[in-house]
């Protein structure tokens, strides 16, 4: 992960060891991170995740899906 990705990273999701056990979660919140994929892939929408999770927003939610892709791609890459 090159620095701009893990700077990206840092803006959006938050590990902090005092705060849910250190998972990682959506910046600012409780929310983990895991819950919003979980819920893609059991068939919710970003509307049914942001409606469960209202301390998320929809731009921390785009941004961390084009920081997901991000990542994909520059795995398969290198």
């Amino acid at each position: 992960m090159n620095g701009e990705t893990k700077t990206r990273m840092s803006e959006i999701v938050s590990v902090d060891p005092h705060l849910m056990h250190g998972t990682p979660c959506f910046r600012g919140t409780r929310v983990p991170v895991r819950l919003l994929l979980d819920d893609l892939r059991t068939g919710f929408t970003i509307d049914d995740f942001l409606a469960g999770c209202p301390t998320v927003t929809r731009e921390q939610v785009e941004r961390y899906l084009e920081l997901a892709q991000d990542l994909v791609t520059e795995c398969a890459v290198s």
